[in-house]
């Protein structure tokens, strides 16, 4: 069935089991690739499969022309723990100034609502698809991330760092998401037909510094470990047998391998089906999961006009080389090291260097 998201303020067993599907390829048919992925085509597929007494939510998070992009994570969590905000509020719904997709598709609560999410995509350059993996850095938030921002003025990241020492952030400080499954399908080509006879590429002039012996994966669903890995360690289930990788277009030319085609690939289909089968049984079984303490459902990012006034005073204070007292700049700034101070703060170390 489709999804509600008022079921999500019902009891956990009043509301149907919800799973979120995730085509994770950068490729649509409105945008320059002029093409739907294959990716796509499996998330339909297997929103078809799944028990139709469940919600199916579904997400593609393809390139589409003018439309706003996942912006990338700033690593707060580096600067302090308690500076990443859950959910993550160095961006928000609808800004004009940093339009954000995790946002505007609402991906924060998506996740929070589903029980359980199948995130399916092709290896680009032995690494899942940059949207992947825009979207799961964007998750680190989950991962202990601070739930109270009012505590941190919003962004003050010398008010954070006092809070990451404090009695009251082990309470505050927990895996938001953690209960629920995830399950990963990954499939390439293992270079199309772009290799010779020894598993080199064949236009490439020093071929000694190719060694097939030597690429990164003997497995090649391994290319989605660092997703399956941020998964465990934030408390998201993944079961060994619901992560899986699926070779198709071996040999072929890329424009032979679209998802037209997947039809002629020997037992594909099959594979992802008996996949998809595993997911479900394993939720199934499993049951549904109970909403944590601090939901991203029913969020509302709270006003924060003052507190961004204060912090742009001090970045012009830090810009004219006054960091805050005893703050991670100022000693930065005694140590002699980034040399970072300046008013000129959208321009290019590159073109500082020039001008």
């Amino acid at each position: 069935m489709k999804p509600n998201d008022e079921n999500g303020k019902l009891p956990v067993e009043e509301r149907p089991f919800r799973v979120l599907i995730i085509s994770g390829s950068n490729r649509r048919q409105y945008n320059c690739p002029g093409v739907d992925s294959k990716s796509r085509t499996l998330m339909l597929r297997m929103a078809e499969r799944l028990p139709q007494d469940w919600e199916i939510d579904y997400e593609d998070l393809g390139n589409v022309y003018a439309r706003e992009h996942i912006q990338s994570c700033n690593a707060c969590a580096s600067t302090s723990m308690a500076l990443c905000v859950w959910p993550c509020n160095c961006y928000e719904p609808n800004s004009k100034a940093e339009p954000d997709l995790m946002w505007n598709l609402d991906l924060y609560s998506r996740l929070d609502l589903a029980d359980a999410w199948a995130i399916i995509g092709p290896i680009n350059w032995y690494a899942p698809s940059s949207n992947l993996k825009l979207m799961f850095d964007r998750l680190v938030c989950m991962s202990g991330g601070n739930p109270r921002e009012d505590l941190i003025d919003h962004k003050d990241p010398e008010k954070a760092m006092q809070l990451e020492h404090s009695p009251e952030w082990e309470e505050l400080s927990m895996n938001h998401l953690e209960g629920r499954t995830a399950g990963f399908f990954c499939y390439g080509d293992n270079g199309a037909d772009e290799l010779d006879s020894t598993g080199r590429p064949k236009h490439l002039k020093h071929k000694h510094y190719f060694d097939p012996e030597e690429e990164p994966f003997e497995n090649e669903r391994n290319a989605y470990a660092p997703l399956v890995w941020q998964s465990r360690y934030s408390g998201i289930e993944v079961p060994d047998r619901l992560w899986r990788y699926v070779e198709i277009g071996h040999g072929k030319k890329y424009s032979d391998n679209q998802a037209e085609d997947i039809e002629k690939e020997p037992n594909f289909y099959e594979k992802f089906d008996a996949w998809t089968d595993a997911f479900a049984d394993f939720v199934r079984r499993k049951g549904k999961v109970p909403p944590n303490k601090y939901r991203a459902y029913g969020y509302k990012p709270p006003s924060h006009l003052w507190e961004d006034i204060k912090l742009g005073w001090r970045n012009v204070r830090m810009g004219l080389g006054i960091p805050p007292k005893d703050s991670s700049p100022a000693e930065q700034q005694a140590q002699g090291l980034n040399q970072d101070a300046t008013l000129s703060f959208h321009k290019s170390e590159g073109k500082k260097l020039r001008d």
